[in-house]
């Protein structure tokens, strides 16, 4: 198995959970209202509906480079659109206003357990994002390197939990945050176009018959 592959699936697990999205913004207002404990016991939760989804994701992405790469191509340019389409949305998101009331929970663990499983976005943004990375590693893409990728991105996990937990609940951040949200949003949206820029690049050309020299 590629070195690059495996960098992929670390760095898009990574990025599954580091960019802002909605469990993102709820650590941050559990972190903000109950500190780092109530913090890491939500992603701890959490990290079942991570592991899940991009479990689904990567069966999906692997069962599409075994049938053929059309497919895999076709999956890689919906993605692409589909993360321009997140990026654009951030980019152009609107300021909720001031004076929201910190969130508050009696049960964060189970909390996070429940918004993992349940996040509609979790499968479709697993799914782009580790097609996004893995794109340029689609040959070497099988089920028998399943396991490994699996193992490789509960590291990512992992590593993106402890950061998380590591930032959140100190005042310095949570008085940051709120400053700055309009603008941290607006930046989440420049790396999820990243993304799909680089999804479209690896998928158009297969698509339309243009090989790279």
């Amino acid at each position: 198995m590629s070195v690059t592959l495996l960098v992929g699936a670390f760095l898009a697990a990574l990025s599954y959970t580091l960019i802002p999205g909605p469990a993102f913004l709820a650590l941050l207002g559990i972190g903000a209202g109950q500190g780092r404990k109530a913090g890491a016991l939500f992603m701890g939760g959490h990290l079942a509906g991570d592991i899940l989804w991009s479990a689904l994701a990567l069966v999906a992405i692997v069962g599409a480079r075994s049938i053929g790469t059309a497919i895999f191509d076709v999956l890689g340019l919906f993605c692409g659109f589909y993360l321009g389409w997140i990026g654009w949305t951030a980019l152009n998101a609107r300021p909720k206003g001031e004076n929201r009331a910190l969130l508050t929970v009696e049960r964060p663990l189970r909390r996070g357990l429940i918004f993992g499983l349940t996040n509609p976005k979790g499968y479709p943004v697993a799914l782009a994002t580790f097609t996004a990375l893995l794109a340029g590693s689609a040959n070497a893409l099988e089920f028998n390197t399943l396991p490994m990728l699996l193992a490789v991105s509960l590291i990512g996990f992992l590593l993106a939990d402890v950061i998380l937990i590591a930032i959140i609940g100190a005042s310095v951040v949570r008085r940051f945050y709120r400053r700055h949200e309009l603008a941290i949003v607006r930046l989440s949206g420049l790396l999820f176009i990243g993304f799909a820029a680089q999804a479209i690049w690896h998928a158009a050309p297969g698509l339309f018959g243009v090989r790279r020299p």
